[in-house]
């Protein structure tokens, strides 16, 4: 029997969620690792427990509106760059990671102490 389109997306919400969890687990400095679609709209998202997020509910959603149509719009400069890896943000207080994967964006935040990102963006690709 075949699945319903509510079951499928049920399934996905499930493995992007199973995704997070193993995300967090890479490396301590990873704050939060959360996935968002096209529109900026969270899918699911896991704050590391103890920590304090930096950004408040409105203020997320505007963070990964903005996430989602950079994403959207570098797609158009694939074909002169290749499709998009990963991409850093470097802030004082957080270095953002936006993963893009098939229709959605892993969205990670690391402390800005952390020295290996891009190991850890490697480690997090395995997973997603």
């Amino acid at each position: 029997m075949s699945k319903t389109p509510e079951q499928k997306w049920k399934e996905s919400i499930i493995q992007y969620r199973k995704n997070c969890q193993k995300i967090i687990q890479v490396s301590k400095s990873i704050r939060y690792a959360g996935v968002i679609n096209e529109f900026g709209r969270t899918l699911t998202g896991i704050i590391r427990p103890g920590i304090k997020p930096l950004l408040n509910p409105e203020s997320a959603k505007n963070e990964f509106f903005i996430i989602s149509n950079l994403i959207t719009l570098r797609k158009g400069q694939a074909k002169a760059f290749g499709d998009l890896d990963v991409a850093t943000i470097r802030h004082k207080n957080a270095i953002v990671m936006c993963i893009p994967k098939d229709k959605v964006v892993y969205y990670i935040s690391v402390n800005p102490s952390e020295k290996s990102v891009f190991e850890i963006a490697r480690k997090i690709k395995s997973i997603v």
